[in-house]
């Protein structure tokens, strides 16, 4: 087993959503990378946006750190190797400090990793040391950095702000009230970095402020304070090859982009050779044994899939020929027959699968969730805006982690001829067995 590893490191939080986490997690990995440090970012939870941010600000891959869907043992070692090559280790959380069950809190303190929480001061004065110190001393034991003020007045604002704090040594800087620093969002959260001709000029400008405030302007010695040990985790035993010899086409473009890299690595892990290709853009689908549609964006590209004829074609021939198609969410969504948008019109599908998806305003189910098949359990998540309907009966349902038996079900999984689909987003290294047998003639379920 590897030695332990130490690296400073910070964990970027706030009281809720909104606050400011992904501009100040992104400015102060763009800060440090630009000054010539290796910084390794990650974000916790399940998360398919913000990861582009946070590459885009360091230029290099960003993996998601869950205690339950990913598990504590594949957190340790990527926070293990990621001290063993950096200079600095950033940590985005997720929602409010607290919220979810495992919680960024939970992860800070299962890894001794320092909770810098960014707080939106607008409006807040006196009130700004209370919010800090209750998410200072809310739960024992929770390692402390200290706070940013985001979205402050100017500099008498911010000296109201610091003399709130109980413990003055807590201030780290304020970052003022400007809109260029915001990042875009659209319905299922933050704009895609790769989508914006301007992402990487707004990551600078963010830097750029943070280079002014107590944090921006510290030295690799004074990142010394927040140094954080990491032990490796135990060796697993690589999976069984059986998807050897098989051909898996990954559909990745504009419309089909929920991918982790971490379910490409584990389709390879089973021996599959993975083949990439645009639904959008290309006329056909590559040669391939099995075909995974990712979730993503159909809705906005819903006209464009319609029109290539030839992919329809290519996919429907697919099926024909008994080739498994896993499809999760947006994939799904596809392969409907119809969609109907938000405002009530309604888009032609590839009409894979009968039913309708209807778009709607408001989430229509969010959360970690477990889905239950043969060769095992696959955890994941879901979220989505959109609801289906279809006279297909689902094959099985998913199940959030904590689910009684006389809980709620949860997402329908469905098996039509060789396609199997769900709104259920999964992480495959949960269970590479379950994970091949989406990709393997039969039923998983």
């Amino acid at each position: 087993m590897d030695l332990p590893c130490s690296c400073p490191a910070l964990l970027v939080s706030a009281p809720a959503s909104g606050q400011g986490k992904t501009t100040l997690a992104t400015a102060l990995a763009r800060l440090h990378t630009r000054r010539g440090r290796r910084v390794r970012a990650f974000k916790c939870g399940p998360d398919f946006l913000d990861p582009g941010w946070l590459e885009l600000a360091t230029g290099a891959a960003v993996h998601p750190l869950d205690l339950w869907m990913t598990g504590e043992a594949d957190c340790r070692q990527r926070l293990h190797d990621a001290a063993r090559e950096a200079d600095l280790i950033v940590v985005e959380g997720v929602m409010g400090l607290f919220d979810g069950e495992p919680s960024a809190a939970d992860l800070a303190r299962r890894f001794g990793l320092p909770v810098l929480a960014v707080i939106d001061a607008a409006g807040m004065a006196g009130t700004f040391g209370a919010v800090a110190h209750g998410l200072q001393h809310y739960r024992a034991g929770l390692p402390w950095a200290g706070v940013v003020a985001n979205r402050v007045a100017g500099e008498r604002h911010a000296r109201m702000l610091r003399e709130s704090l109980a413990a003055p040594q807590d201030w780290l800087g304020a970052l003022a009230r400007n809109e260029a620093l915001a990042l875009p969002e659209r319905h299922l959260g933050l704009a895609r970095a790769s989508e914006l001709g301007d992402a990487l000029q707004r990551l600078e400008a963010a830097a750029d402020a943070l280079a002014q405030t107590p944090l921006g302007r510290m030295d690799v010695g004074a990142l010394e304070r927040w140094q954080v040990r990491i032990p490796a985790a135990a060796v697993s035993a690589a999976p069984a090859p059986s998807l050897a010899g098989r051909t898996v086409a990954v559909a990745r473009d504009l419309a089909f982009c929920f991918i982790y890299q971490a379910n490409l690595d584990t389709l390879r892990a089973l021996g599959a050779e993975l083949v990439f290709f645009s639904p959008l853009a290309d006329a056909a689908l590559p040669a391939c044994d099995a075909l995974w549609l990712p979730g993503g964006y159909p809705e906005l590209h819903a006209a464009a899939l319609a029109g290539n004829a030839g992919m329809r074609a290519s996919i429907a021939a697919h099926v024909a020929a008994g080739r498994p198609i896993w499809a999760e969410c947006g994939g799904m969504m596809a392969l409907f027959e119809e969609l109907a948008s938000s405002d009530g019109q309604m888009h032609p599908c590839w009409g894979v699968l009968p039913g309708r998806v209807t778009l709607h305003q408001r989430l229509a189910a969010l959360g970690p969730q477990q889905l239950h098949l043969a060769a095992g359990v696959l955890r994941g998540h879901t979220f989505h805006y959109s609801t289906c309907a279809t006279p297909l009966p689902p094959v099985a349902r998913t199940a959030r982690p904590d689910a009684s038996p006389a809980a709620a079900a949860g997402e329908a999984f469905y098996q039509h001829g060789p396609v199997r689909a769900s709104y259920f987003h999964a992480w495959f290294a949960s269970c590479p067995q379950a994970a091949a047998s989406l990709f393997l003639p039969g039923a998983p379920a």
